[in-house]
């Protein structure tokens, strides 16, 4: 068991049964009081926030967590198939680790996934842009780019997003894994 003051940002930590992530860690003297540290931590699993105040020799349990870089290679049911790219040995993701990037992520795109102890997957995140090819939106006017007007556009894995109107069918454009916007057209 590690103290209190041991902890830094980024931290896992196991509290109340749950696996946290160390969001905020403030060390706090005020005036003539005892200090205390000020702790926002992020539950893993749900994302809700908790915040709590510990005594400077509060104990705590800090998780030993390993993050690799894995092959993201196909979706099976709410499962994702991930490679690891030096053993090659293959694993299930579950898809609401991604949260919402998952809907922008293709095949072959590298995940970076943590593990508590080397076995249990705790958190994966996507990069933060991909690149993805238009399977079909409505054609745009020629000179039609004095507005900031938006079109749904069909993507190659199926996912509708809003892009420009300057943007067509078989164009490849960057976009954003967190919030799925449109980020650039990107040159073949």
């Amino acid at each position: 068991m590690a103290t209190i003051s041991d902890l830094s940002k980024g931290n896992f930590v196991r509290y109340n049964g749950e696996i946290m992530q160390i969001e905020e860690l403030q060390h706090r003297t005020p005036g003539n009081l005892r200090a205390f540290y000020q702790v926002k931590m992020r539950n893993v699993r749900n994302g809700k926030v908790a915040e709590n105040r510990f005594r400077p020799g509060d104990e705590i349990e800090i998780l030993r967590v390993e993050t690799k870089e894995y092959q993201y290679l196909y979706a099976d049911g709410e499962s994702l198939v991930c490679m690891d790219n030096e053993t090659f040995d293959q694993i299930y993701l579950d898809k609401a680790l991604l949260g919402e990037s998952v809907n922008y992520i293709k095949e072959g795109v590298t995940l970076l996934i943590a593990f508590e102890n080397g076995a249990t997957a705790i958190t994966a995140e996507a990069p933060s842009h991909v690149v993805l090819e238009v399977q079909y939106t409505e054609p745009g006017l020629q000179g039609d780019t004095a507005t900031r007007t938006l079109k749904p556009a069909t993507m190659e894995n199926g996912t509708e997003i809003r892009v420009p109107l300057f943007v067509n069918t078989g164009d490849k454009i960057k976009v954003d894994t967190r919030t799925g916007d449109y980020i650039e057209r990107v040159k073949q």
